[in-house]
Formats: C-alpha cells, sequence, structure tokens
C-alpha cells in the first residue's frame, strides 16, 4: 500500500512539474510575442515619428507639388514668426441674436485653426441691436478686439421704390414654385446687403480687407498662412474656396441685367484679362457637362460667398458702386432673389483681371451642405485636417463644382515643381 502511494505522487509530480514547464514555456511564449508586437508598434511609431514629424516642420515642402496660386513663398520658406505681423484687416460676421451658438462654433473653429496666431480683430453687424449676452460670449471666445454695429435701416431694409404689391405677388409665387427662400423677405434684406452695402458700413471705413465668416461653420485645417498678407503681397483682390451652380429660378433677369450694364458701362469692363469666360463658358470640362442648362449666356457658375476674403477697397470702388447700383435700379433683389453670391461673382469676374482672383485650395471648410478638403494627403497631414477629401459632402470631386471650370478659364492652376530648377 506504501509503495502505491509512493508511486501515486511520484506520478502526480510528474504530471505537475510537465504542466509547470508547460506553463512556463507557454508563458516565455507569450512574453516572446507581446515584446514582437509592442516592439512592432515602437517602430512603425518611430518611423511615423521621424516620417510625418518632419512634415510637420515643412522640411519634405520642396519635393512636395504645392500650387503656387495660393502660396506665399515668403510664408512658406520662414515659417509664422513668433509675433507675426498683422495687415489691415478683419473677420466679419452679419449674424442676429438668436444665432449665437452657430456664432461661437464659428468662432472656435477659426480662432484655433487661424487667428489665435495673429489676433484679428472681429466686427459683428446685425440689423438689430446685439445682446448683452452675445456681445460678451463673443468677446471672450475671440483673441483680438470685437467690435459691434447696428445697420441702418436705409442699407438694410426694402427701398421705398419697390412696388410693394408685385413684391409681395412674385414672393408668393416663389414661394409656391418651392424657391429657396422664395418666400423669405429677410434673406432678400440680407442678400442686397451684402451685395452693396456691407463695404459701406463705417465700423469698416478703417480696414483694408475682410474675411467673412458665418455662424455654423467649421473650418478643417490649420491655416500655413496668413491669407490676409498673401492677399497683399499678390496683389489678390477676391479669395475664394468653393465654387458652384446658382439655381437659376433665383435670377431669371440677373444675366439679361448684367448685359444692359456692360452696354452701358463698356469702360468699366477689360474683357482682354478678365474672366468673363469662367462665367460664360458651359463647355465640357474633363468628364463632365454642366449639370444645369442656362437659359442665358451665365453658365450659373459663382463663387460660394459665404467663405470669401476680399479687397474693401476694390468693393468702395466707382466701378463696382456703378455695378451694384445698375443692377438694384431693376428691382432684381426683391422681385426675384438675387443673390450676393452671383452678384459678387460676376463683379469680380468681370471687373478684376484674373489673376486677382485666387483659390484657397489648402483651407478645408464646411458650410452645410457641402465642404472642401485638400487633396494632398501630405497637406492634410501637414495642416492637421480633420476632412476626408473622399467625402460625400466634398463638392470639388462632384459634378456640382464650377472649379475645374475656374482652373480652365480663370487664372488656372500651376505648379511649385514647374517652375523649379534642380
Amino acid at each position: 500500500m506504501k509503495d502505491k502511494t509512493i508511486q501515486l505522487a511520484i506520478v502526480l509530480l510528474t504530471v505537475l512539474g510537465g504542466l509547470f514547464i508547460q506553463s512556463l514555456f507557454t508563458t516565455a511564449q507569450h512574453c516572446n510575442n507581446r515584446y514582437k508586437i509592442e516592439n512592432a508598434f515602437f517602430e512603425n511609431s518611430k518611423h511615423a515619428v521621424e516620417k510625418y514629424d518632419g512634415i510637420r516642420r515643412r522640411s519634405l515642402l520642396k519635393p512636395l507639388k504645392l500650387s503656387t496660386n495660393t502660396y506665399d513663398d515668403d510664408v512658406l520658406s520662414a515659417g509664422n514668426s513668433i509675433i507675426p505681423t498683422k495687415e489691415n484687416a478683419t473677420l466679419l460676421m452679419l449674424v442676429r441674436n438668436f444665432e449665437l451658438s452657430g456664432a461661437l462654433k464659428s468662432m472656435r473653429s477659426l480662432e484655433d485653426r487661424f487667428n489665435r496666431d495673429y489676433h484679428y480683430d472681429w466686427v459683428f453687424l446685425n440689423d438689430l441691436p446685439f445682446t448683452q449676452e452675445f456681445m460678451e460670449a463673443t468677446t471672450a471666445m475671440a483673441s483680438g478686439n470685437t467690435h459691434y454695429a447696428l445697420i441702418p435701416s436705409e442699407d438694410w431694409d426694402r427701398p421705398n421704390w419697390i412696388d410693394e404689391q408685385l413684391f409681395e405677388d412674385r414672393l408668393e409665387l416663389l414661394r409656391d414654385r418651392g424657391v429657396l427662400y422664395g418666400g423669405s423677405k429677410s434673406y432678400r434684406n440680407m442678400c442686397r446687403f451684402n451685395s452693396g452695402y456691407f463695404f459701406r458700413q463705417k465700423i469698416l471705413d478703417s480696414y483694408d480687407y475682410y474675411f467673412r465668416v458665418e455662424p455654423d461653420v467649421e473650418y478643417f485645417c490649420d491655416f500655413p498662412y496668413d491669407p490676409f498678407k498673401l492677399m497683399r503681397h499678390n496683389k489678390k483682390k477676391y479669395g475664394f474656396v468653393i465654387s458652384l451652380y446658382e439655381y437659376e429660378d433665383t435670377i431669371t433677369t440677373l444675366w439679361d441685367t448684367v448685359e444692359e450694364y456692360l452696354d452701358t458701362f463698356p469702360d468699366d469692363v477689360a474683357m482682354v484679362n478678365n474672366s468673363y469666360n469662367f462665367i460664360t463658358d458651359s463647355g465640357i470640362i474633363g468628364k463632365f457637362s454642366p449639370i444645369i442648362d442656362s437659359n442665358t449666356d451665365y453658365n450659373l457658375c459663382h463663387f460660394w460667398s459665404n467663405f470669401e476674403i476680399g479687397d474693401l477697397n476694390f468693393f468702395r470702388s466707382d466701378r463696382y458702386k456703378r455695378f451694384f447700383d445698375f443692377l438694384d435700379s431693376k428691382g432684381g433683389f426683391h422681385y426675384e432673389r438675387w443673390g450676393d453670391a452671383p452678384v459678387h461673382s460676376i463683379a469680380v469676374s468681370l471687373l478684376l483681371n484674373r489673376d486677382e482672383i485666387i483659390h484657397f485650395d489648402e483651407l478645408g471648410y464646411f458650410h452645410a451642405p457641402f465642404s472642401t478638403c485638400p487633396t494632398s494627403y501630405y497637406l492634410r497631414l501637414q495642416q492637421r485636417c480633420q476632412c476626408d477629401a473622399q467625402a460625400a459632402s466634398n463638392i470639388d470631386i462632384s459634378p456640382n463644382s464650377c472649379l475645374m471650370r475656374w482652373w480652365k478659364n480663370g487664372d488656372g492652376k500651376r505648379f511649385l515643381k514647374d517652375n523649379q530648377t534642380n
């Protein structure tokens, strides 16, 4: 009996010993596998740092294919200074008190992506007095000074020469047709104000440039330069990020009025160097035909004005004011629903040289329902973009975009690499 007990104990110890050795082997193998995994993660992380940190420091800038029509070479080569110098410019928002949440969202995005380094002023315009809450909240959000102004009623309200009965009839007609904002009186006031009166506000008299900002928009990428400095340095007078087609039902007689203006003031327009072809070319671009058949020579292409950076002195010029006043005299802002985007776009296309208009193709941006995102993977890394260049909302890659038409008929698209010599 004693011998069997001893034998059983020996067997048990042998089994336990084997299990222990197997456990040690398994543990060692697991540790080795974990080490390999962690080492792989470490090596991949190290590789990413070595590769992309250099991009963040712009060390890969030279071999990249970057557009010359938007980059300020001096800014890129030198980098931002510790205390950047500011241009005589302001960030401009037309906003109502109840839009405070959307205003703060836009401000936070633009401050984080750009203005925290420059502290440009913010100017806020409203057709009603701003509340104390609005002024306190926006002042707290801004890195620069804030200024608030009440729009005079004569600059905002419907002019007294508008036929009220015709106006009401047209309002009802467009509303019944389902035209976007076709039944809105305030939207018409806003479009007319943005077309011909924003630059006449006394609060803007001391500035040379403005950056239009709207509530509830988002800026996806760090700005790689100061757009105001770029515009002054390169003698640009109007900048945009998105170009698309307008709803023709809103501007039925706009182009007829423009043609009448051209006949009346032919000396105001230099057809040789302007962008007339951009707003009249309706041919096939690449694989895309125009998605809308226009009933006039105007192809309906326009720059989306909810993001625009402009030279205030251009809008203050006699030529632009003659253009606006002629259009305004026809009543189309109220009898139809002319938008400030096509009005601005037609004006800069006719009155400016092609090379005075700039497409900011590095500045990711969203305004419902469309967005734009830099197509270059390295640019998105470099500028810490939070956007997908292939997203359904990215209008640049859809038939709804007029961007390729601008490349063909506007200032084109050139690349640094084409201009570099070894």
